[in-house]
């Protein structure tokens, strides 16, 4: 969150929280016709300028200027109400609820991640986590028809949602041998492509040993410090190591719409509804004390 003023929105700490949510169009803004008022809404939340070489690439996730709704300014998900351009705004339809409305945002950040890979039908995968973004993951590589779906994961509630989301096989890095497993659950070659939604240093080493000679690791994690990688497990078995970062246009849209026919049924990622007065007890302390017990903590507002 910006302590001085974010270079888009001019606004800087303290800020409401919140950028996965859904909710009710109250008002529209003048030349806008495609919105009712009453209609049911998810939020797309990157902030981008629009003018920077990225962005008129098509890769609004990579702004140089970049910010969240949320994170950066605008308001967020815990505000009683906000304003908003047009083009971060969703509809949702009515077999949708506006509860696993909100949960478009984590999707969406697995669908991207899975779509810039080089993931095809049939190839066999490791996830790293089985956290919120993990069994995003699960799910989409599920949709897309995913046959050989691999989760390394310590906690015993999510190695059990990992499961229920349709990962194949669960493994315990505490216990098991991962990139042994990993090769003898692919054939003697190791995973096609792995996706690192941990952000650990043993993860990545294991990763990167674990996946096959041309494969791919994808990092989705947000890394609280550096990682190290010894290059020539990259050259000497032509790996590839790639970045991914939230979302493009098109991704939202597609979550949605997968949600809508059934391809992605989410709604067990929602582990406990709180109100707004109980956000620091039954919210944030949880998510610090008892994360590996919950997916996602939904707030009504």
């Amino acid at each position: 969150m910006p302590t001085t003023p974010h270079p888009i929105t001019k606004e800087h700490v303290p800020l409401t929280l919140g950028h996965e949510f859904s909710g009710h169009v109250e008002a529209v803004g003048e030349g806008v016709e495609d919105l009712r008022v009453g209609e049911r809404v998810v939020v797309q939340p990157i902030i981008y300028d629009g003018t920077c070489g990225a962005c008129k690439a098509g890769y609004i996730n990579c702004c140089d200027n970049n910010g969240f709704v949320g994170l950066s300014g605008w308001g967020g998900g815990l505000s009683e109400h906000i304003v908003l351009p047009r083009s971060c705004v969703f509809s949702i339809p009515d077999s949708v609820s506006l509860e696993v409305g909100a949960l478009v945002e984590p999707l969406a950040v697995a669908w991207h991640a899975v779509n810039i890979s080089p993931f095809k039908k049939g190839d066999s995968v490791l996830i790293l986590g089985g956290g919120p973004i993990g069994l995003a993951v699960v799910q989409t590589l599920k949709a897309r028809g995913a046959e050989t779906i691999i989760v390394s994961e310590v906690a015993p509630r999510r190695k059990e949602f990992a499961k229920q989301f349709g990962a194949h096989y669960v493994l315990d890095p505490t216990k098991d041998d991962i990139v042994a497993k990993v090769r003898e659950i692919c054939d003697g070659q190791g995973a096609n492509v792995a996706f690192d939604a941990a952000g650990v240093q043993a993860g990545l080493d294991q990763a990167i040993l674990a996946i096959r000679a041309r494969g791919t690791l994808v990092n989705i994690a947000v890394w609280e410090k550096s990682a190290s990688i010894l290059p020539n497990n990259l050259v000497f078995r032509e790996r590839n190591y790639m970045g991914v970062a939230t979302y493009v246009k098109g991704d939202f849209q597609d979550v949605i719409d997968a949600i809508a026919s059934g391809k992605l049924k989410p709604e067990a990622m929602i582990t406990r509804k709180i109100k707004l007065d109980e956000v620091e007890e039954k919210g944030f302390k949880t998510l610090i004390h008892d994360k590996d017990n919950h997916v996602k903590i939904l707030v009504e507002i």
